[in-house]
């Protein structure tokens, strides 16, 4: 899973998470210069589209997505430190990038706790479970291809749409096995279900979560989302189940077993979920103390379990102390000897966070945010938002967030904080969702997929049925337009 996580950052967005930070707002609140025909500006917009062109050929070239957006920060940022220093605003600068700063710490933390709780579930054996029953059950196809759509769906908002779509394909690789046009159609399935779960959850997507954590849509506003983005999945996989084939698949046995204290694992993720939200919601302090509150309790039942684990085979109890390094070579032999197993360490998780995803969103937030130093999200917010309208710019981000990628669309729309009120916010939230899906490299689902299902499920073959989910994506924006306009 570790090495497909990779593609995270790919279907992700950065969020503005300082709207609860007195030191944030004074930073909102500091105008930037219109640097947008200078020659630094135009050099620091030339280095983020190269930056950005190497980030959306990572498949192909094989460089880590990370690499090219933390030059182009470093880079990007020196121009701004030039001009507004050649403009005698040189402590404007520093005031502009300590926000950015700022922005990235919380959701790197927030991320971080995440992606540990996942991984801790992941290791325990949760995931394992629920693949190891759906490939037994011995369904049809085109049963399987719903029922994979529908848990996507209702999982991705808890489990994110990335850690979703992960299990769910492999469901589906596993199922279809030589059977290409259901691996195919049922990869798809799960990218625009998972995609659309994610839309009405802060969980289920960073898009939302950076919406919630600005303070645009309170938690609960989200849950209006729901039939937009059941409408959004099921026009899609209505159309696409016609062509998926009504052929059993061969039952495969597999016993799964969920390691001690998985299910626990479980009820404190959902503790740390509703943390987050108290935080928030009655606090009015930023959700990224919940669910670091949330991962020091997860360490504590780590410390538990590691006891546990140690005693069971024979190690001695003296040389724990919660962190890895504590254990010796020998006791590593010993307990593969045991049945390859090791006592359980937290830190493990942890270290199997997706770093390279955490340190891209460092890059692109630096990129982006020295971009509007110079002016350009100014320039693009009065062409798309007070020109076009909001509603006409929403749903153009939705294809931007295809082509491009939402992580930049999403975070720049954000820094330009163009006037909205709440229907055009939960509009924006849906077309970015939900518009990745419409190919497969919009989103982190999709891409991910992608190299999962390496070979079968490609590029051209989820543009094949582009048409249909652009039918689900135009549909949940009339539902949406019906039910809360």
């Amino acid at each position: 899973m570790k090495r497909v996580c990779e593609w995270i950052g790919l279907g992700g967005v950065s969020l503005v998470l300082a709207s609860f930070s007195e030191a944030a707002l004074a930073a909102e609140a500091v105008a930037t210069l219109d640097l947008t025909d200078s020659g630094l500006g135009i050099a620091a917009l030339v280095i983020f589209v190269l930056a950005y062109a190497l980030v959306i050929s990572e498949e192909n070239i094989h460089l880590r997505k990370s690499k090219p957006v933390v030059v182009a920060a470093g880079v990007i940022w020196i121009l701004v430190a030039l001009a507004y220093t050649a403009a005698g605003e040189s402590a404007l600068a520093e005031e502009l990038v300590s926000h950015n700063l700022l922005e990235f710490v919380e959701l790197f933390l927030f991320l971080l706790a995440a992606m540990t709780y996942i991984n801790t579930m992941e290791e325990r054996g949760i995931f394992n479970l629920l693949r190891a029953k759906l490939v037994s059950a011995g369904f049809s196809l085109r049963k399987l291809f719903w029922i994979t759509g529908l848990i996507s769906f209702a999982m991705s908002p808890l489990a994110d749409n990335l850690t979703t779509a992960l299990l769910m394909a492999a469901v589906v690789v596993s199922i279809g096995g030589d059977n290409t046009r259901f691996v195919v159609l049922g990869c798809i399935n799960v990218v625009v279900a998972a995609n659309a779960g994610g839309v009405f959850s802060p969980f289920g997507d960073i898009t939302t979560l950076m919406i919630w954590q600005a303070g645009h849509v309170q938690f609960q506003e989200f849950f209006v989302l729901v039939l937009p983005s059941i409408t959004n999945w099921v026009v899609t996989a209505g159309i696409m189940s016609f062509a998926v084939p009504v052929d059993n698949p061969e039952p495969i046995k597999e016993e799964v077993e969920v390691k001690y204290g998985g299910w626990v694992v479980v009820g404190l993720f959902g503790l740390t979920i509703a943390l987050a939200v108290s935080f928030h919601n009655f606090l009015h302090l930023p959700p990224m103390l919940g669910m670091m509150t949330g991962l020091g309790i997860l360490k504590l039942f780590g410390y538990y379990l590691q006891m546990r684990d140690a005693g069971y085979m024979g190690a001695s109890t003296d040389l724990v102390s919660g962190d890895a390094s504590m254990f010796s070579d020998s006791m590593r032999e010993d307990t593969i000897e045991r049945g390859n197993q090791q006592p359980y360490n937290i830190f493990h998780n942890l270290q199997r966070a997706e770093w390279d995803t955490l340190i891209f969103f460092y890059g692109i937030i630096l990129c982006v945010g020295g971009l509007g130093a110079f002016g350009y999200l100014a320039v693009v917010s009065e062409f798309t938002y007070e020109g076009l309208g909001p509603t006409t710019a929403n749903i153009l981000v939705g294809f931007a967030s295809a082509l491009i990628d939402n992580i930049p669309v999403m975070f720049a729309v954000l820094e330009m904080s163009p006037e909205m009120d709440l229907f055009q916010w939960l509009l924006i939230t849906l077309t970015a969702g939900a518009g990745g899906s419409m190919l497969s490299i919009g989103s982190a689902a999709g891409v991910a997929v992608m190299g999962q299902a390496r070979g079968i499920y490609t590029f051209f073959a989820h543009l094949k049925w582009s048409w249909a989910i652009m039918l689900g994506y135009f549909a949940s924006i009339g539902v949406h337009f019906l039910l809360n306009s």
